[in-house]
């Protein structure tokens, strides 16, 4: 068997793709995905503050999708932390904090404002994550996540996870957004984020009647909200996640800072550390004209047949920092976490899914686990130039 070092070298190699690239910049500007008047009127909802007469809360996290994603454009990332809870019960099983893992930041009125009860042991901060790009995520084939999957060695190989998508009743598909990978579609994406974050019961297009999981309002602490939800259920039809989910399709993926010597030399490094195994360099979308999504989305020309950069898999890995969540994977996935895709690095610094590791050093090095700890230490062999070249790489991206 080859050394690893080669490994990850060749699987880069391998990696590079032929199909076109897709459009990048912080611009604000359409993909092609919908035209720039369609993107800047999606755009205007994504950002818009929703009131308590919208059916914001009872209990919430942000008023807007803008609020959470922001940075350096809409879409981007956050300053906005999400709090996640639970305990393990006596088979080391994750329980939820009652009403759910979420504890929420705000409500609409003091008497329902959301605690961690003691008893909830198990307790992290999730970072907001990137939306920009993501309708080329959602257009990766199952296929290509599984092929990249083969090739991974087996100190990396990373755990997919089938989640249902909602607007194909009976349906399911490698979840790719979320920290657990707990959804699949953007349109689930969008209508899990108006419920959980904002508060917004809301009804995903498509979904089997009486089994639309999103039109019922998150508990506090378990406790009912019905005396304090001032607008019938649900407070979307679907309109709003339609426009959520369109606006994040026509996004631009991140754009590339300066490439120098450094940054080339530092690239060079990272594959060789086998950091690109689970930080995937490239991936190609699925053909234009792919039925997607349990049949209930094609992909549109702008989308289909391009060269991404994401620099992740998609899949789940314990490398260490795991939070101990359990969401749609199982009880197995407790301490594992989507690869974070690197893509738009350069305009963080909250790194982790935590928030709690402020330098690049202190991220590598907080590594383990899965493929983690090879790379934390071939990381930590390295000479301080070769380290700065790796920083500089990761700062390009």
């Amino acid at each position: 068997m080859k050394p690893l070092k080669a490994l990850a070298v060749a699987a880069v190699a391998a990696g590079m793709q032929s199909a076109p690239e897709a459009p990048a910049g912080f611009d604000g500007r359409t993909n092609g995905h919908t035209d720039q008047a369609t993107m800047d009127a999606n755009g205007a909802e994504f950002e818009e503050a929703e009131t308590t007469a919208d059916g914001l809360g009872p209990v919430f996290n942000a008023n807007s999708c803008g609020t959470c994603h922001l940075n350096p454009v809409a879409g981007g990332i956050g300053p906005v932390a999400e709090f996640r809870a639970g305990h393990r019960d006596a088979r080391g099983n994750f329980v939820a904090s009652p009403g759910g893992s979420l504890i929420h930041s705000n409500a609409i009125d003091a008497l329902i404002q959301e605690v961690v009860p003691d008893a909830e042991t198990v307790r992290t901060f999730r970072t907001t994550t990137s939306v920009l790009g993501l309708g080329f995520v959602e257009a990766i084939a199952n296929d290509t996540l599984l092929a990249i999957r083969r090739a991974q060695p087996a100190e990396f190989v990373g755990t997919i996870v089938n989640v249902p998508v909602i607007e194909a009743p009976g349906s399911t598909r490698i979840g790719r957004f979320g920290w657990k990978d707990q959804q699949a579609s953007l349109l689930s994406f969008a209508g899990d984020a108006y419920l959980n974050e904002m508060g917004i019961t809301n009804h995903v297009p498509g979904a089997a009647p009486g089994a639309d999981p999103f039109t019922a309002e998150s508990r506090s602490n378990g406790r009912s909200v019905a005396a304090y939800d001032r607008v019938a259920d649900p407070e979307d039809n679907g309109d709003g996640v339609q426009k959520f989910a369109d606006f994040m399709r026509a996004t631009k993926v991140p754009p590339r800072g300066p490439i120098t010597p450094a940054v080339n030399a530092g690239a060079a490094i990272f594959a060789q550390a086998g950091c690109a195994f689970c930080h995937t360099p490239s991936i190609t979308t699925a053909p234009a004209g792919t039925l997607i999504n349990g049949g209930a989305l094609k992909v549109s020309d702008a989308l289909g047949g391009k060269t991404i950069h994401p620099y992740s898999d998609f899949l789940l890995h314990d490398v260490g920092t795991g939070d101990g969540v359990v969401q749609n994977g199982g009880q197995g996935t407790a301490n594992m976490l989507r690869t974070p895709p690197l893509w738009g690095l350069r305009v963080k610094n909250r790194l982790m899914h935590d928030g709690l590791t402020f330098t690049l050093n202190d991220a590598i090095l907080r590594h383990g686990g899965t493929g983690g700890g090879y790379s934390r230490n071939f990381y930590q062999a390295l000479s301080p130039a070769d380290k700065a070249n790796l920083v500089a790489f990761l700062n390009s991206l």
